[in-house]
């Protein structure tokens, strides 16, 4: 079966399958704060997103490869970010050496660039996640048919970061959500606390997490003190969020309407990378080929 985003929000075991990839990506975080940051803030997401499949080949560019010109017309164009906002984010990929430069090509003026071996492991893994997720949900064959052709991850990006750059869900998911999605590190946080569920009442408007200690989440996210509290008091502002009883000594509560918008965030993130896969693998398996000019050419219809 294909699962679409609505059959996701109704699936009964898309909660656990949701809290593990929380758990996962919290994992992920944990081993290198500094790539997993990238992807812990929107706009760097769509940015990290956006540049890597320009270096692979975007269905609506007539020609693989990375560069800054590039790559900063290509932020303005769709929305992401601003020249110069996308100039730096560049700079720091470099300096961080999550890309690098490649053998200059005929045209001398240009310096492409690639995401490096470290890079192109991370995002692998991203999409590796969503993928057991989704066979946990059905017990299907999607990581066992990757297996088999490792380079189909590739050719699924691309097309991939087209639809989470073109969905208005992904864009705008809901006021708390894009909250904490669009502060420094605020994704990773929200992450953290979604992970903290271990049950929902659909007849309750409120999700009790248990205690938090905010010293504990400062360090392991790297995030200043006075910027969670502004956070979380933006966030309590909004009612999503609150103590049960006195504040850091009871327990940490999540509106049932804040849990609803990562929920339905999930499900079109997961019904993206479920349509994707689909098309990409069973495509290979059809012709017979690993043809990637077949694959793109899916994702302009």
């Amino acid at each position: 079966m294909v699962f679409t985003a609505n059959e996701l929000v109704r699936n009964k075991h898309f909660l656990s399958a949701m809290l593990q990839n929380a758990h996962e990506l919290m994992a992920i975080y944990g081993e290198n704060p500094r790539i997993a940051s990238i992807m812990a803030e929107q706009q760097r997401w769509l940015m990290a997103h956006a540049g890597f499949s320009l270096s692979l080949g975007y269905p609506d560019e007539p020609t693989a490869g990375l560069y800054s010109s590039r790559f900063i017309d290509f932020a303005v164009k769709h929305g992401i970010a601003s020249r110069n906002t996308a100039a730096a984010f560049l700079k720091e990929m470099l300096a961080y050496k999550f890309i690098q430069p490649v053998q200059r090509g005929s045209d001398r003026r240009i310096t492409l660039l690639e995401p490096t071996p470290f890079t192109r492991e991370y995002m692998m893994r991203w999409i590796h996640t969503h993928l057991i997720v989704l066979d946990t949900l059905d017990g299907g064959s999607r990581m066992a048919a990757i297996a088999l052709d490792s380079d189909a991850i590739w050719r699924m990006h691309p097309i991939l970061a087209k639809r989470i750059i073109g969905s208005d869900i992904l864009r705008n998911p809901g006021v708390t959500f894009k909250l904490f999605n669009t502060a420094t590190s605020g994704s990773v946080v929200m992450d953290y606390l979604i992970s903290r569920i271990t049950s929902i009442d659909l007849d309750a408007d409120k999700v009790l997490i248990g205690p938090l200690s905010m010293k504990a989440m400062q360090s392991q996210f790297m995030i200043s003190k006075t910027h969670l509290k502004r956070l979380f008091k933006r966030a309590a502002e909004f009612g999503s969020v609150g103590w049960a009883g006195a504040p850091g000594k009871s327990s940490f509560w999540l509106s049932h309407a804040f849990v609803s918008e990562y929920w339905n965030y999930q499900a079109e993130k997961y019904a993206i990378i479920e349509a994707v896969s689909n098309a990409v693998l069973n495509t290979a398996e059809n012709n017979g080929e690993r043809s990637s000019v077949v694959v793109l050419g899916l994702a302009s219809d």
